[in-house]
């Protein structure tokens, strides 16, 4: 990858900016609560996770925002828990206070100095206009699974980013958290690609759908502020 022909930089959203399992534990624990239940964060992130691997390969088209109520379902219907439509679309509402990772706002500030920087969302518009509030609405422009009519990893995605933003493939830079939603289809489509891998101190995939592949990225990063040294421009060698 040279990064002198990298002008814009493209970004998922949930889980590379927004921390969505601290969101998703979090509205869970007062749940399982009122219905006397207990269940460990990492086995509700791996429900979840299996959940949506099902939803994913049988609604390709369904944005992720849309898969949450439904997702709910499964979880409350896997430990035999009652559950309503109202805490159902809670669930689904609950994207509104889902935290951004700590580095996030100002690792974007600082890359938007540089960088074009756009969104690419499996979320639909309402969700990524509530995530983009909690960001600090830096980007340029956004992608979105209603506006494209699937979700990544389908390559329709990367092929709708390319004409939108009127880019070829050797100026863009995917950064993402998912080798399952994101890495390697973007690789696949000839996109250089960095991996913010949030769960690096952590086993296991949480709530993220585990590919069980491997994939060569151009960058390997744990956080926005090692992908900002990682894009610095190398310094002039000095003279004697």
């Amino acid at each position: 990858m040279r990064l002198d022909t990298i002008t814009t930089l493209t970004f998922d959203v949930v889980g590379t900016l927004i921390d969505f399992e601290t969101g998703i534990v979090e509205w869970y624990h007062p749940w399982l609560r009122r219905h006397r239940q207990r269940v460990d964060d990492e086995e509700i992130l791996r429900a979840f996770a299996a959940a949506e691997d099902r939803l994913q390969r049988s609604n390709p088209e369904m944005p992720f925002t849309s898969m949450l109520p439904r997702i709910h379902d499964a979880l409350a219907e896997s430990w035999s828990l009652e559950s309503d439509e109202s805490e159902s679309l809670d669930f689904r509402d609950s994207i509104r206070d889902w935290p951004a990772f700590a580095d996030a706002v100002t690792g974007l500030r600082t890359l938007h100095g540089r960088f074009r920087l756009v969104a690419v969302t499996n979320a639909d518009s309402w969700a990524l206009e509530q995530m983009g509030r909690t960001l600090g609405e830096p980007f340029d422009d956004v992608i979105t699974c209603d506006m494209v009519g699937v979700n990544k990893p389908d390559p329709r995605v990367w092929e709708f980013t390319l004409d939108r933003l009127g880019a070829k493939r050797e100026q863009i830079l995917h950064c993402a958290q998912s080798k399952y939603h994101d890495l390697i289809s973007a690789r696949n489509f000839g996109l250089a690609t960095a991996w913010i891998e949030r769960r690096h101190d952590r086993e296991g995939n949480g709530a993220t759908p585990d590919t069980g592949e491997s994939v060569k990225t151009n960058l390997h990063v744990h956080s926005l502020s090692e992908l900002i040294s990682a894009l610095e421009p190398p310094k002039p060698e000095e003279h004697p």
